[in-house]
């Protein structure tokens, strides 16, 4: 589970947030050109980045894979009811929910549903699967409603970030 900081608890700076927003970009830009992009050098920037790891602000480093290039094209949105407002009921979806790896996202939600999930399946059969193991065999689910994704207009994890004394329009390309 992700931790929970705001900005001013981890005290991060124009420069870090600087760094955030390459970093988003391209994970891979060399700390050397970050250095450049933000007037720091490589060392400092290394140091920055491990204290965002280490304070949670950085959670992940991954490769952003495009599903369709690896036969899971379909992309299905599911709102989940369940029936019991109790603790037990609730903690138990979220577990099943995050086991289950075509489960992109997973949200506990306010509103009509309890949870939004985002899941990606090669084929209809394979959600048919995934329905029966996750809400029609669990008991707790009361029902769940399927939107099915025509086009993957955006899609992303980046979070915007403004830094204090840069244009929203900049941007770094590295090499």
């Amino acid at each position: 589970m992700a931790r929970r900081s705001s900005q001013a608890s981890v005290g991060l700076d124009r420069f870090d947030l600087a760094i955030l927003k390459i970093l988003q970009q391209n994970n891979c830009t060399p700390q050397r050109a970050i250095g450049e992009a933000v007037n720091l050098s490589a060392p400092a920037i290394q140091r920055r980045i491990k204290r965002m790891h280490e304070a949670g602000v950085i959670i992940a480093n991954v490769a952003v894979v495009d599903p369709t290039q690896i036969g899971r094209g379909i992309t299905i949105f599911v709102e989940v009811e369940i029936g019991s407002e109790n603790v037990g009921a609730i903690d138990e979806a979220k577990r099943s929910f995050a086991a289950a790896p075509e489960v992109q996202q997973c949200y506990y939600v306010a509103g009509g549903a309890d949870f939004v999930l985002v899941v990606t399946v090669a084929t209809m059969s394979e959600y048919e699967d995934l329905t029966r193991r996750l809400f029609f065999e669990n008991r707790g689910v009361r029902r769940f409603r399927t939107l099915v994704a025509m086009d993957r207009v955006k899609t992303g994890l980046s979070v915007p970030i403004t830094v204090p004394g840069m244009t929203n329009g900049a941007s770094h390309s590295s090499p």
